[in-house]
């Protein structure tokens, strides 16, 4: 398995480097939307200090991690009342994962909908900040 780079997506995202969708931003880990989503509110959760996926995390890190991604799914169900959740985790390139920073999806789960399938197409910012905005709203 190949080393964590600092140079990845997700990690100039949480630098504020690239711009963003924020959901939920604490000392240990940063949510916001997928620029690409397979359903509407589909948010990804990351951690703020870097790893390449859940192989090589520092165990005290997920502890913290998978708390806040359960608090975020809890946000995303009740903002656009979905009928199920699915979380997504990918651990290398053959397992599907395309960005090598930790990061847990949350995928809103529609009865009688199918998920939206990857094309590369980003979705509209304003739905995006509307989504995000709709989160943030579930959070308080």
């Amino acid at each position: 398995m190949a080393a964590y780079s600092p140079d990845n997506i997700f990690a100039k995202i949480i630098a504020g480097l690239v711009p963003s969708h924020r959901v939920f931003e604490d000392a240990e880990a940063l949510a916001f939307m997928d620029l690409m989503p397979h359903s509407k509110g589909h948010t990804l959760v990351v951690p703020k200090k870097g790893s390449r996926n859940l192989l090589d995390a520092d165990p005290e890190v997920l502890a913290k991690l998978i708390v806040r991604v359960q608090k975020i799914a809890m946000a995303v169900r009740i903002a656009f009342s979905a009928d199920g959740l699915r979380i997504n985790q990918f651990n290398e390139e053959p397992a599907g994962q395309t960005v090598f920073h930790l990061h847990f999806h949350i995928i809103p789960i529609y009865q009688g909908v199918p998920m939206r399938a990857q094309t590369g197409e980003m979705a509209d910012p304003n739905e995006l900040a509307a989504h995000a905005e709709a989160i943030r709203a579930a959070l308080k």
